[in-house]
């Protein structure tokens, strides 16, 4: 898992992942900032509100199980652009929707096609850069971020300028254009036939694969759960405004962005296996203050630390886990997609299942349990992370 000595080359295949990775981020986020809105508009509760995030999860999980398969019918160029298009339709059926059963089909279509697609870039990137696939993924996340960080801004002055939120097709038909204009002669590779065939277990991955699949899943609840919950936290629990509760969950994003541009250069001279339990350490030192303080300055400093944590333990540990399926990243990335999904589908539902009935404050200790339980795996595989090992369905 040490980077390799050459020079980390980006060719014109790495900036269409990066770019179409810019464009998922954009496209998929656009879903927060468009909530009230939506519940104004088509006269949703909070309870159908949160059908739609979900709604979007359940699309994950359905192209988790079905991308590999499409891949080996179709080729992974063909799943890859016709996921962006189906993206860019979901987005105009959802600003065309003026019924929530409508609502939840595009959604469902969003999260769908626009996981196809990812789940396309991420086999692509590992498969191109290899032992440098590190490198790779924690750009491509950059990128992600910054095109969500525009995200609401880009709602926001739609909304403010009189357009109106429904002009969003625009903007996403208009940068997919782009992305086609600009590399339709771009070929993108399938994985190598014969490399495919000598693992003599098709379909099958190795039992070291399914324990960080165990990781990326406990990571990403971790995500979702302060993502969906720690505005709430720092306002019922920390005891600050709305407003302010609202102000202080920026250090989260901005702490993440700022995390993912360091490790993009981290990844270059340090293990994926090293930066990822530093990204772990980080995180269980970051969160026990913001969960625990009594200062409002300590819980949002604890915010920001936890973030610089959390921001690359998903590339990181989905670099190691494709490296060590070996030859099925294709495979590999639809199992990982599944597995996000149902993380970003149940988790924040848990959490708040718990603070119905114990407390938002109680209920936090659940990320501390799935941290410590994620570092315990990590640190128990790391050996094993290179070997071949038994396979599993």
């Amino acid at each position: 898992m040490t980077p390799s000595m050459q020079p980390f080359v980006r060719d014109r295949l790495t900036w269409l992942a990066y770019a179409m990775l810019a464009y998922i981020g954009f496209s998929q986020s656009i879903l927060g900032p468009l909530m009230p809105s939506l519940r104004m508009e088509l006269q949703l509760n909070y309870t159908l509100g949160g059908l739609l995030p979900a709604t979007l999860a359940t699309g994950l999980i359905l192209s988790g199980l079905i991308s590999a398969g499409l891949a080996r019918r179709w080729s992974r160029g063909a799943v890859f652009w016709l996921g962006s298009v189906g993206l860019a339709t979901g987005v105009l059926l959802l600003t065309l929707s003026y019924r929530f059963e409508s609502a939840l089909v595009a959604v469902l279509a969003m999260g769908t096609c626009s996981s196809l697609t990812q789940v396309m870039i991420q086999a692509i990137l590992s498969d191109r850069h290899a032992e440098q696939r590190a490198i790779a993924l924690t750009e491509a996340n950059v990128a992600a971020s910054l095109s969500t960080a525009v995200t609401p801004l880009v709602i926001g002055g739609l909304q403010s300028s009189g357009l109106g939120w429904r002009m969003v097709p625009v903007l996403v038909v208009f940068f997919l254009a782009l992305l086609a204009l600009a590399f339709y002669r771009q070929a993108i590779p399938d994985p190598p036939p014969v490399r495919v065939q000598s693992t003599g277990a098709r379909g099958r991955l190795p039992l070291a694969f399914w324990l960080y699949w165990i990781v990326l899943f406990f990571i990403t609840a971790v995500e979702m759960s302060l993502v969906v919950w720690a505005t709430e936290f720092l306002d019922s629990v920390v005891g600050l405004s709305r407003t302010e509760a609202v102000l202080a969950y920026s250090a989260l994003p901005a702490a993440m962005l700022v995390g993912r541009i360091a490790g993009s250069r981290l990844t270059r001279r340090s293990s994926s296996m090293t930066l990822l339990l530093l990204s772990l350490s980080v995180t269980l030192a970051g969160f026990p203050l913001f969960w625990l303080a009594r200062l409002p300055a300590l819980n949002i400093l604890g915010l920001f630390i936890t973030g610089l944590g959390i921001a690359n333990m998903y590339p990181l540990t989905l670099s190691i886990a494709i490296g060590v399926a070996r030859e099925q990243s294709n495979l590999a990335s639809a199992r990982i997609s599944m597995g996000v999904g149902t993380a970003l589908l149940t988790a924040p539902l848990l959490l708040g299942w718990l603070a119905d009935r114990l407390s938002l404050q109680i209920a936090y200790g659940m990320v501390v349990v799935l941290m410590l339980t994620a570092f315990a795996i990590v640190v128990n595989t790391r050996g094993r992370s290179g070997q071949q090992v038994p396979s599993q369905p």
